[in-house]
C-alpha cells in the first residue's frame, strides 16, 4: 500500500542532503550582497524537507495504529488513504513540538557542557547566552506539548476506546505515572534555570524575587504531587483491606483525569510567568498605559487560574463526556488565551522600557549547566517512554484489528523489562549525541580574539526576550 509513500521519503533525503551541502558549504560564499537572501532560502527548504521526512514516516506507524478502510483505486489513491488516518496529524504535531523542545535542550545541554569546561571569559559569556537560547526554544515548546498529547489522546478514544483503555486504563497506565514525574523534573529544570538567571544575571534581583519565586516552587511541587498520584496504589492485601480497596480514601481523588488536566495547566501557567519575570526583570515600564496593561494582565491571569481550577473541581460531578469534550477543552482555550494575550502586550511594554540593571552574561553557577544537561536527559527519557507506550498499545496486532501477531513474541515486554531497555536506549543516545559534540569541538576554527579586545555576541545578537541589550560601554560609546 505503502510503496509510492517509500519512493517520496527516498526523494526528500536525497534533496536534504542536496541542500544541505548547499546550505552549509555555501555558508561564507553566500554572506555577502544578493546571495544572503539564498541562504536563508536554503535554510528553510531544509526545514521544510525535514518536516515531510518526519510525516511520511508517521503515516506507516499510525496505519498500524489506527488502520482505515482502503478503496478500489490507483496505488497512489490508496496510499493516500491510507495516510489520512485518524492519528496521522495528531501524531505530526505532537512529533513536530516535541522535536523542537528536543532540539532546544539538546541545544542547550551542548552550550552546559560548554560553559563547565569554559577557560576564558568570553567563552562562558558566549555559552551562557547559548544556553539560554536552548533553554527558550524548549520551554516555547514545552508549553504547548502537553495541549498536543491530549490532542492525541482524544483521537485514539474516538478511534478505538479498548486501545484508550489499554494506553492509560491497563497495564500500560503506570506509564503515565512515570511520564508525570520526568516532565515534573523537566519544568522543575527549566523554571530553575530562569531563576538562577534572573539571581545571577541581574545584579540586586535575587532579593526582589525571593517570595515569588518560592510561591512558584511550592505550587510546582504541589501540582507534580498531584500528577504523579495514581488513580489506584500498588497494595498488599492487608493493605487494600484497611483502605477498603485499592482506591486510597483521601488520595484516590488526584488520581483521575480531572485533577490532572487542572495541574499540568496551572504549571504551564507557573512556568510562564516564570518566563515573564525572567523577561521584565532589570527593566522600568515607561509607557503611559502601563499601568492599565499589567493590570489587564494580571486580571487575565488570576481569573484563568481560578477558572482552570474551578472547572477541575466541577469535573468530579459531570459525567466523564461532559468533561472531556467541554471542560477539558476550556481549560486548554483558557491557557492558551493567556499565552497569546500576555505575550504581545509583554513584548510592547518591553519595547519603550528602560534598563535600570544591566545583564551580566558568564556569572552563571555550575549547577545551571548541570540543569541544561539534566533537561535534555529528561527528553530523551520521555521519548523512549512514550514510545514503548504508542506500540505496546497494539498489543497483539501488527494492524490493530487487522493483522494479527500470531508469532510466538506476541506479547508487550514487561514494564520493569522496557524500563531497562529505555535506560539503555538513552544512554546510547547520549553517548552518540556527546560524541557530535566532541566532534564538533574538533572542527572549531573559530579565531581566538586579539588580548585586550572584548568579544560580543554573535553577530551582536542580543536576545530582547532574556531582557538583554548591549552592555553600558557600548551605550557609552552610541
Amino acid at each position: 500500500i505503502f510503496f509510492p509513500s517509500f519512493v517520496v521519503y527516498c526523494a526528500l533525503f536525497l534533496l536534504e542532503t542536496v541542500t544541505l551541502y548547499l546550505y552549509w558549504y555555501g555558508w561564507d560564499v553566500m554572506q555577502g550582497g544578493g546571495k544572503k537572501g539564498l541562504h536563508l532560502f536554503l535554510g528553510l527548504l531544509l526545514n521544510v524537507f525535514a518536516f515531510f521526512i518526519m510525516i511520511v514516516p508517521n503515516s506507516w506507524a499510525t496505519f498500524q495504529a489506527s488502520p482505515v478502510v482502503v478503496a478500489e483505486g490507483s496505488a497512489l489513491a490508496r496510499a493516500w488513504a491510507a495516510t489520512w488516518n485518524p492519528t496521522w496529524w495528531p501524531v505530526n504535531v505532537h512529533r513536530l513540538i516535541a522535536n523542537v523542545v528536543l532540539g532546544g535542550f539538546i541545544c542547550g545541554a551542548y552550550a552546559g557542557m560548554r560553559y563547565l569546561s569554559a577557560n576564558t571569559h568570553e567563552e562562558r559569556v558566549h555559552y551562557d547566552w547559548m544556553g539560554y537560547v536552548g533553554n527558550f526554544i524548549g520551554v516555547f515548546g514545552m508549553l504547548p506539548l502537553p495541549f498536543a498529547g491530549y490532542w492525541l489522546m482524544r483521537e485514539v478514544y474516538q478511534y478505538n476506546q479498548q486501545m484508550g483503555i489499554t494506553l492509560m486504563g491497563g497495564f500500560l497506565s503506570w506509564l503515565f505515572i512515570l511520564q508525570a514525574f520526568l516532565i515534573g523534573v523537566l519544568f522543575l529544570g527549566a523554571n530553575y534555570y530562569f531563576w538562577l538567571g534572573i539571581t545571577h544575571r541581574i545584579e540586586g534581583s535575587e532579593v526582589k524575587y525571593r517570595r515569588p519565586i518560592m510561591a512558584m516552587l511550592v505550587i510546582l511541587l504541589l501540582c507534580l504531587g498531584v500528577w504523579m498520584t495514581p488513580h489506584s496504589l500498588v497494595a498488599s492485601l492487608e493493605e487494600a483491606r484497611k483502605m477498603g480497596g485499592t482506591h486510597h480514601p483521601l488520595l484516590g481523588v488526584f488520581g483521575v483525569m480531572s485533577a490532572k488536566m487542572t495541574v499540568v495547566n496551572i504549571m504551564i501557567l507557573v512556568t510562564f510567568m516564570s518566563f515573564i519575570i525572567y523577561w521584565r526583570a532589570g527593566k522600568q515600564v515607561t509607557a503611559t498605559w502601563a499601568k492599565v496593561a499589567q493590570k489587564v494582565m494580571g486580571g487575565v491571569l488570576g481569573l484563568a487560574a481560578i477558572v482552570v481550577i474551578v472547572l477541575g473541581v466541577w469535573g468530579y460531578f459531570v459525567p466523564a463526556i461532559v468533561r472531556i469534550n467541554y471542560f477539558s477543552v476550556a481549560q486548554v482555550l483558557i491557557v492558551l488565551f493567556v499565552l497569546v494575550t500576555i505575550t504581545p502586550l509583554t513584548g510592547l511594554l518591553m519595547k519603550s522600557a528602560r534598563t535600570t540593571t544591566e545583564m551580566i552574561w558568564g556569572r552563571m553557577p555550575p549547577r545551571a549547566g548541570y540543569a541544561l544537561v539534566l533537561n535534555a536527559v529528561m527528553v530523551i527519557l520521555l521519548m523512549t517512554l512514550m514510545g514503548y507506550a504508542r506500540s505496546s498499545s497494539r498489543v497483539h496486532w501488527h494492524i490493530y484489528g487487522v493483522m494479527r501477531d500470531s508469532s510466538q513474541y506476541a506479547y508487550s515486554p514487561a514494564l520493569g523489562y522496557a524500563a531497562a531497555f529505555m535506560s539503555l536506549n538513552t544512554f546510547v543516545f547520549c553517548l552518540l549525541v556527546a560524541f557530535i559534540f566532541w566532534v564538533a569541538t574538533m572542527g572549531d576554527k573559530a579565531k581566538a580574539g586579539e588580548p585586550g579586545t572584548k568579544k560580543k555576541l554573535p553577530a551582536g545578537a542580543y536576545p530582547a526576550m532574556a531582557g538583554g541589550s548591549p552592555t553600558l560601554d557600548d551605550q557609552k560609546q552610541q
